[in-house]
Order: C-alpha cells, then structure tokens, then sequence
C-alpha cells in the first residue's frame, strides 16, 4: 500500500501573530499536507528563514507584499517553488471564523480535499 505523498506548504504573513499561525492550525489536521507558518518581520513571533523557504513545497502568503519579500531575500532558496498570493489583508483576529472561512475558501482550488 503506498503512502499517500505529502505536501509541506509554509503560510507566511507579516508578524505570524494572526493570519498564519490561523492557516496553520486550519490545515495541521489534513493528512496530505505538512505545515508551518512564518512571518516576514524581523521581530515576527517565528521569523522566515531560508532553512523554512527550502523545506516548503508551496508558500502561501497572505498579501503581495510578503511575497515581494519572499522573493528579494530568499530568491536563491526559491528554485522555482510555487507561491500563491491569497490577497487577505491584516483585518482579523487569530482564529477568527471569518479568517478561517476565507482561507479554506481561497484555497480549496490549490488543496482539494482528499
């Protein structure tokens, strides 16, 4: 019987304080999916590092603006990872079900349920 594969996606937005520590917890409980969250600040609850670009698969970020940064300081760590922009703007609270509705909806289409 083969595993099914896994998918490491790393959810980053500015502080990881609000939006992706709550995209984490929503998606910790998927089987197919490996998660952690980061944010693009220095004093960000847990920084982004390369060692945490290179691990992810997929890198979701909350606002274009952390990709910008995603893209000027880990370019090299990149290597042509997928990253998608969920456009969600820093209006909401951690674990917020509005937040939550948003993220499943905004990436039903990237993550299908299995």
């Amino acid at each position: 019987m083969s595993r099914p594969s896994i998918t490491n996606v790393l959810f980053v937005s500015s502080q990881n304080r609000l939006r992706s520590p709550t995209a984490e917890q929503v998606f910790a409980t998927r089987r197919d999916l490996e998660v952690m969250s980061a944010g693009t600040n220095n004093d960000a609850d847990n920084p982004l590092t390369a060692e945490l670009v290179t691990w992810a698969d997929v890198i979701v970020v909350m606002e274009k603006i952390h990709r910008t940064k995603v893209q000027t300081r880990f370019r090299s760590a990149l290597n042509g990872k997928r990253m998608i922009c969920l456009d969600i703007p820093d209006d909401y609270a951690f674990m917020d079900p509005a937040l939550i509705t948003l993220l499943t909806a905004r990436l039903a289409r990237h993550f299908p349920s299995r």
